[in-house]
């Protein structure tokens, strides 16, 4: 069985630390606040010194470098914190049989975050480059929902509203009225709104505390076939994923 160890949680407990104090500390300063004797928490910090992670000022007090942060920058960088979402498509991909897709709203368009392919052979393809409009995407209608009417109406005024299929809305007001039921009934759909013969349908919530939207991607035929399975994956999966249960009212489709 594995084992805590001390001298790991004493490290972390020295960042924490100097967040909470925000100043240089001395080593009886430091050793006061881990509780141990001054000769330990100087061996400590002597190591931590030595690997980079803090400096000794001019006053012989102990502060730390900006090691640490690059390593979390790098971090962000290499993309870790989608793996889950990654992870979560995947597995909505497979309860479903459809593509998937995850993604939040940045600068008033849809940044698909995760991408997903489906695995009938005529399916969605997209990829983690799409960017897609608010007015046309379940995504982006799903995570407006999130916000109030006048929050909705302000993005969506904010970028031209393309006819791109039969389905395009490009009224505000009939957008800002789909958003309002999308927003009690706690489910997006769209149909030939983006493009003639697709389909999908989302859900948002929080993840991690920020917004985040989950979709299935298909044709309209084989989407509105198995609506209530994929919907209720969906819920399966964000429940999984999200910071809270989403609240969903039982849909009926024709």
């Amino acid at each position: 069985m594995p084992s805590t160890v001390p001298a790991a949680l004493r490290t972390i407990r020295v960042f924490e630390i100097f967040a909470r104090e925000k100043r240089p500390l001395t080593n009886v300063e430091i050793a006061t606040y881990l509780d141990v004797a001054v000769s330990s928490a100087s061996d400590l910090v002597h190591t931590l010194v030595e690997a980079g992670y803090l400096m000794r000022t001019a006053r012989r007090q102990i502060a730390p470098t900006n090691r640490l942060s690059e390593i979390m920058r790098a971090v962000d960088g290499a993309g870790l914190p989608i793996v889950q979402i990654q992870e979560s498509c995947e597995r909505l991909r497979d309860l479903t049989g459809e593509s998937t897709l995850a993604g939040r709203i940045v600068d008033d368009v849809v940044h698909v975050l995760v991408a997903v392919h489906g695995h009938h052979p005529l399916r969605y393809a997209g990829d983690t480059r799409l960017r897609l409009a608010l007015h046309v995407s379940a995504l982006g209608k799903a995570l407006l929902s999130l916000s109030d009417d006048d929050s909705a109406r302000t993005a969506l005024s904010r970028r031209p509203l393309a006819q791109l299929a039969s389905g395009t809305l490009t009224d505000i007001e009939a957008l800002v009225a789909q958003v309002a039921t999308f927003r009690e009934q706690g489910w997006a759909l769209v149909e030939n709104e983006g493009e003639e013969d697709l389909a999908a349908i989302a859900v948002a919530g929080q993840h991690h505390g920020e917004p985040l939207a989950l979709s299935v991607v298909g044709p309209v035929g084989r989407l509105r076939r198995h609506f209530e399975d994929h919907l209720g994956a969906l819920v399966r999966v964000a429940d999984e994923i999200f910071d809270m249960p989403l609240a969903i009212d039982s849909p009926s489709k024709d």
